[in-house]
């Protein structure tokens, strides 16, 4: 199993790239702190707020380079509450976090006020600490009609207190390279593009075949395998667990379909047979060796920044098969800390349509809002290294489609160990797909064992 997670590569990949034409370079994350030492910062980079002459300080625990200090929102939040100063924390990666976050909420001590929660941890906080949380959703302005449905549905209980408030997601496109399309004989305007494969992966497979008869020498069709299959199964109602909390991807119909799509992409020779997230793939963007990457909204900023300026104007984005997403995070308020009430404000501005609008135009963090998408930040917004691409448009289609999804508190781990260990062998190694499943189910056995 990998180092980082999928979450933690997609923060540092959003800190490395400039996301939006003409947007601010991303800053960087602080570094993690030595044992018993907070990593502390400040609100943000206009260095003018004094905590001493404030009333009330809040901090907030988050990892990685989350995005609300370095889009100025806490400094922004300051002007315009005179008696609150905000006080960062960050620990760089989520695998060292969360840890440490459930070991302080089980203690009641060494939490911060607000408390940052990737989406594939969201289901397990939900189920097992929500009595250590504030019920976020009887909060003064939070509107649950101003989210995503499917959103708002990750942090609630079944008795309906909502523990978190989404703060961005990663509704998926198709990236695709217009030039080397064009080669291969495929049309390259984005709707048409979209037309190839509209409804269905298994089009996607298909036009995969398309592409293969006229590759441009040295190229293929996309990156992995495990990337198709992640984007299929990121657009699934049921995946790996049921409504009642059973663990079943290994007779869920919908996770061996997409299994199969996918280790079909490696068995007809349609993929790069690499792992996501790794200096290969990254080379890979650099060199043009694939022609489509299955794409958050967050993604493109990483691929203008491995592809570089040779590559602008060749990438573009189209819409995906059928809606799916892939990453997201949640602000949460301990009830241990000594300033819930002013917590639960904050988080609530932090991700009231606005505000994620703003994170969106300056950091590329895709609104978990709805209602941000209209505002013209999210609605008018185009990435020029895309050919123009109406981003705001086709990721917020994609978002609205996404199903109301079960997520389960082990989802990462299955999810990682059947790219990881399973498709990355079929794809990498040329073992069957039964090979690749059976030894996928096994690490993932022995893994929800211990």
């Amino acid at each position: 199993m990998r180092t980082h997670s999928r979450a933690s590569r997609r923060m540092a990949g959003l800190v490395a790239a400039v996301v939006l034409a003409g947007g601010a370079a991303a800053g960087c994350a602080e570094d993690p702190p030595e044992p018993g030492v907070a990593a502390v910062s400040g609100g943000g980079t206009s260095g003018g707020v004094d905590g001493g002459s404030r009333g009330t300080t809040l901090t907030v625990g988050v990892f990685g380079a989350f995005g609300l200090k370095e889009a100025g929102l806490y400094d922004e939040y300051m002007r315009l509450h005179k008696d609150v100063v905000v006080r960062q924390t960050s620990i760089e990666r989520n695998e060292n976090y969360y840890p440490q976050l459930l070991t302080h909420l089980g203690s009641g001590s060494g939490l911060a006020d607000i408390q940052a929660v990737e989406v594939n941890n969201i289901a397990e906080i939900t189920a097992t600490q929500a009595g250590r949380l504030v019920d976020l959703g009887r909060t003064e302005g939070v509107r649950k009609d101003s989210f995503l449905p499917w959103k708002w549905s990750q942090a609630t209980t079944a008795d309906g207190r909502t523990v978190g408030l989404g703060t961005d997601i990663g509704p998926q496109g198709i990236c695709y390279r217009k030039d080397l399309f064009a080669k291969a004989g495929l049309p390259t305007d984005r709707t048409a593009v979209g037309k190839l494969w509209a409804g269905d992966w298994r089009k996607y497979l298909a036009a995969g075949k398309r592409y293969r008869a006229k590759a441009p020498e040295g190229t293929v069709f996309v990156d992995s395998a495990a990337g198709v299959m992640a984007a299929i199964t990121g657009g699934n109602e049921k995946r790996f667990y049921d409504t009642g909390g059973k663990v079943v991807y290994k007779t869920n119909p919908a996770v061996r379909q997409a299994w199969d799509t996918a280790a079909e992409f490696a068995r007809q020779g349609l993929t790069g047979r690499l792992q996501q997230f790794t200096p290969a793939w990254d080379q890979g963007f650099a060199n043009a060796t694939f022609a489509t990457v299955s794409c958050p909204a967050w993604m493109l900023g990483y691929i203008q920044d491995k592809a570089g300026a040779a590559g602008k104007g060749k990438w573009d984005v189209a819409t995906a098969p059928r809606p799916s997403n892939w990453g997201g995070s949640f602000l949460t308020v301990p009830k241990a800390g000594k300033n819930t009430a002013a917590a639960a404000r904050l988080v609530a501005w932090l991700t009231a349509p606005e505000q994620q609008a703003k994170l969106f135009e300056r950091r590329g963090s895709f609104p978990s809002a709805r209602a941000a998408y209209s505002l013209p930040a999210v609605s008018e917004a185009r990435h020029a290294y895309f050919g123009d691409a109406p981003m705001g448009r086709i990721f917020a289609g994609a978002a609205e489609g996404v199903p109301v999804q079960i997520v389960g508190p082990k989802d990462l781990i299955i999810a990682q160990n059947l790219a990881d260990v399973g498709m990355l062998q079929v794809d990498q190694k040329g073992r069957s797909s039964k090979q690749g499943w059976d030894a996928a189910v096994k690490a993932i056995d022995n893994a929800l064992d211990r």
